[in-house]
């Protein structure tokens, strides 16, 4: 089973959470920025690689490592993902809400972006994605 290594960015601005929604296709949830570390790649350069990629933000700044897990996608991918959370800062302002368009080589994917506050406006997160959550509160709180 191969394995994969990926990121989970939890990106806060004046005591709120960046979450997003695809557009296209809402049934897969609120969702935080997140992808795959690429192959030489240091998984807190990939963080805000695509922290940066997914939401069109700029000026970011990685706070802390909050720790990793292991997932097993067996029963859909055949994979076992090995998942790297991270707390970032917005240091510049942003809108309520926006649309970004993240560039794949399949076509763009439209993202609607918003934020939440932290702890008790953050919704459910997709996948797995909050599992430290808890960790980042105590941090922002």
């Amino acid at each position: 089973m191969q394995t994969v290594e990926k990121v989970v960015a939890y990106i806060t601005h004046a005591g709120s959470l960046l979450v997003f929604r695809h557009t296209e296709h809402p049934e897969t949830g609120i969702q935080v920025p997140a992808g795959t570390v690429e192959e030489g790649e240091l998984p807190v350069t990939a963080v805000v690689r695509e922290a940066k990629e997914e939401s069109g933000l700029e000026h970011l700044e990685v706070r802390s490592f909050l720790g990793k897990r292991r997932y097993n996608f067996e029963f859909d991918r055949s994979e076992i993902q090995v998942r790297h959370f991270y707390h970032l800062a917005l240091l510049e302002e942003a809108p309520a809400t926006w649309q970004h368009y993240e560039s794949t080589p399949s076509g763009p994917i439209p993202f609607e972006f918003f934020w939440a506050k932290l702890p008790d406006d953050v919704p459910e997160l997709a996948a797995g994605q909050g599992e430290f959550l808890s960790a980042l509160e105590v941090e922002t709180c």
